[in-house]
């Protein structure tokens, strides 16, 4: 997946969601700025445990709802890259609880994935990757629309 443009997939099961994460990975470098949006049960953490494999991140990747913000450290094989996992809907737009994870400097180390962050960080860098996430309704199957902004 190129590092520019955009693109639209439908993804039948949670386990083509994490697929999907880890081929994504294989583009990300530290100082993307990777910005998920979509309901609740879309799939935006199976899609970030797929891009933390993609990684190479040690430890279990779950949503960081109730500490808002996990940090993976890249695993010990070479061209791993640590992970910061954000989840900013807690944040309900305070920029000032934003500005105190001070994720600015995470970028400069670290793919940092926001769950809930469409409207909310996207001034951290001049560059972020949009994935949008629909799920169908009473089903797995989820569809995936992403896009590089720049």
């Amino acid at each position: 997946m190129p590092e520019t443009g955009s693109g639209r997939r439908t993804l039948p099961t949670v386990a083509d969601t994490e697929a999907f994460g880890r081929e994504l990975a294989a583009d990300l470098r530290p100082g993307d700025l990777v910005i998920l949006d979509g309901p609740l049960g879309a799939g935006k953490t199976a899609l970030t445990r797929g891009i933390a494999a993609g990684l190479g991140v040690q430890g279990r990747v779950s949503s960081p709802t109730f500490i808002i913000a996990r940090q993976h450290r890249a695993g010990d094989h070479p061209g791993a890259i640590p992970m910061v996992h954000v989840d900013a809907y807690r944040l309900g737009g305070d920029l000032d609880e934003l500005d105190a994870l001070d994720l600015d400097t995470d970028l400069n180390h670290a793919v940092v994935v926001v769950e809930w962050g469409l409207g909310v960080v996207e001034h951290l860098t001049d560059r972020h990757l949009r994935i949008q996430l629909h799920r169908e309704p009473e089903s797995d199957v989820r569809t995936i629309v992403w896009e590089w902004i720049s």
